[in-house]
């Protein structure tokens, strides 16, 4: 099929969005970027990953402070002049998005793709969610912490990635009005979710 086409997951940590986005692309035979973005765009821009990962929506800071405070650092002004005079990291990072999107069917994880990719002509925009419990038992489980430190984990993570979706989105993040189809998959599971996924897109981009 000739068709380029798009699917773009947005996630609470903890619900599987990652790994349903995995399952996703084997079963549509297509290509999946998460922090897979993080080291292109670092290569095609020629910025070191520490750039990016500072201003990646899971980054442990304040994205409207301590990030501006990093690069007034006078050690990083050099980076500063040479590199961001005219661009932000977001627009590199979003020019990769867009390029990616342009050359094949694809699927990403986060980042805002759904708004950068808003006039995509055939794209769908998905947003998973679980049971709190499950969340903390798999955040828990793949970072080997407790369920009391993974419950903090999540809270954090989720505010970030509000603040991250919210402020240049300008839409809500996790709100249902802001994408195609949101689901929880403690109903399906990870594969189930992914299959349910697959089945709402084919509908949709008419594959």
């Amino acid at each position: 099929m000739n068709k380029k086409y798009v699917i773009n997951i947005g996630r609470q940590l903890g619900s599987g969005g990652r790994l349903i986005g995995e399952s996703l692309a084997q079963q549509l035979g297509i290509s999946f970027y998460d922090r897979e973005l993080i080291r292109i765009a670092s290569q095609e821009s020629g910025l070191e990953k520490e750039f990016f990962e500072r201003a990646d929506e899971k980054s442990r800071f304040s994205l409207f402070g301590d990030f501006l405070g990093w690069f007034s650092n006078p050690a990083h002004e050099g980076y500063l002049n040479n590199y961001l005079r005219n661009e932000s990291l977001f627009q590199i990072q979003s020019d990769v998005i867009r390029r990616l999107a342009g050359e094949n069917s694809c699927i990403f994880v986060g980042r805002c793709a759904d708004y950068i990719l808003r006039d995509h002509p055939d794209c769908v925009n998905v947003f998973v969610t679980a049971d709190l419990a499950d969340r903390i038992r798999r955040v828990s489980e793949e970072q080997q912490i407790t369920e009391e430190k993974a419950r903090e984990v999540i809270d954090q993570t989720d505010k970030q990635r509000a603040g991250y979706y919210n402020y240049y989105s300008n839409k809500i993040w996790g709100l249902a009005t802001s994408y195609h189809l949101c689901v929880n998959s403690s109903v399906l599971g990870i594969e189930g979710t992914a299959s349910f996924i697959r089945s709402f897109a084919e509908k949709k981009l008419h594959l």
